[in-house]
């Protein structure tokens, strides 16, 4: 059954941070770009990379392991070597509750 979850508080994911979350059997990464909250998955496409634990510049954020690059607002591949994005999730605020849809 598909609905929100509570992963987080604001206060938990400063601008700029990331944190690595766990939900629904999935592995996510949730951003916190200038104030808005963002989510995709955490397993780069292309040899399984952590992206929460990748620099993040813009919104786009590089898996630490091989470079690839990802949007952090879709989860669409921008730069080799991964070839194929990864899953995004809709995350919204609830008081100080962040939430995601799985």
């Amino acid at each position: 059954m598909a609905g929100f979850v509570k992963v987080a508080t604001t206060s938990e994911l400063a601008p700029g941070q990331t944190k690595k979350i766990e939900i629904g059997g999935k592995t996510i990464a949730l951003f916190n770009i200038g104030g808005t909250y963002h989510a995709i998955d955490d397993t780069c496409t292309h040899k399984g990379g952590p992206l929460s634990e990748g620099e993040v510049e813009g919104d786009e954020v590089t898996c630490p392991w091989h470079g690839a690059k990802f949007k952090v607002t879709t989860g669409e591949v921008l730069g080799p070597p991964a070839r194929t994005g990864v899953s995004s999730y809709h995350v919204r605020v609830s008081g100080a509750d962040l939430e995601v849809e799985v």
